[in-house]
């Protein structure tokens, strides 16, 4: 009992006597773990960082509790679990640092043409609504950070608008690249026919195809919403982050895209033009 007394002593005077730099330090490091813990969220990290958790807390009880042989063999442990954690967490890790070094930095200081996003998520909820309805199956990828060159090399590069018509000739059951995706970048078609890569999770429903696959599995390899039309079932789904949304209406569909790319195109915009615009908002009240 002395030594809790103590410890929350100690924890007292260190709280008490912190400047703006341990406060500053503090603030860093816990931003850093909570984009970790929201990396892992969801996935098999998770548990192995429960794991890991469990494993720290006996090690704390037992060099509270001075029991030296369970000290030994849980530091032990520490020493080897570390290069395991690092096996472990492998795909977590390429995901972060694949969004860090992709970063666009002149996307931060352009501004990025409003109407031309809102005329591509339209468009595309045109051509699933229309898709879904002839029954015709359709894989569309909706690149975001980061970016997937390798993917589009795959297929056949367009770099063309984004129309109904031209979505719908791409998955036309006869034509040549129906099988695979198109790729979106900066609200352009990019590439169609694209191969994209299958989810190796096997807890996934059975009913779900090659399509709905390819599409998790895109999801979980990169940060890309990326849209399903069921040819069997004519149903819409969206996969972000691993997560299949299945049965979706042309609405919630044009809602859910809306809330991911136009307030984004809203925040890259210079600092001064949204200066101004608060300026006018304030004025016209």
């Amino acid at each position: 009992m002395a030594i809790i007394n103590e410890m929350f002593q100690n924890l007292w005077k260190t709280i008490t006597s912190a400047g703006w730099r341990d406060v500053l330090d503090i603030a860093v490091v816990s931003l850093i773990v909570y984009q970790l813990l929201k990396l892992v969220y969801r996935s098999k990290a998770m548990r192995v960082l429960s794991g890991t958790a469990a494993v720290l807390a006996v090690m704390l009880l037992a060099e509270i509790l001075n029991l030296y042989l369970l000290r030994f063999l849980f530091s032990t442990f520490v020493t080897v679990g570390l290069t395991a954690l690092v096996v472990v967490f492998h795909p977590e890790l390429r995901k972060a640092l694949e969004q860090f070094g992709s970063a666009n930095i002149k996307k931060i200081v352009t501004r990025e043409i409003l109407s031309t996003w809102e005329t591509a998520i339209i468009q595309t909820v045109e051509a699933c609504k229309m898709l879904a309805w002839a029954r015709e199956g359709a894989l569309i990828v909706f690149e975001r950070a980061i970016h997937l060159n390798d993917y589009i090399k795959t297929g056949t590069i367009i770099n063309a608008d984004v129309t109904s018509d031209l979505l719908r000739n791409i998955f036309f059951p006869k034509a040549p690249m129906h099988d695979g995706a198109v790729i979106i970048r900066n609200a352009k078609i990019g590439g169609a026919g694209c191969m994209l890569p299958l989810t190796g999770n096997q807890n996934i429903s059975r009913d779900l195809g090659m399509r709905h696959r390819a599409g998790i599995g895109m999801s979980e390899q990169s940060d890309a919403v990326v849209i399903i039309v069921s040819e069997e079932t004519g149903s819409i789904s969206v996969a972000t982050d691993g997560m299949l949304k299945r049965h979706l209406t042309p609405e919630t569909l044009e809602k859910l895209l809306r809330s991911i790319f136009i307030p984004q195109q809203e925040k890259e915009k210079p600092i001064s033009d949204r200066f101004f615009a608060f300026l006018r908002g304030n004025r016209d009240e």
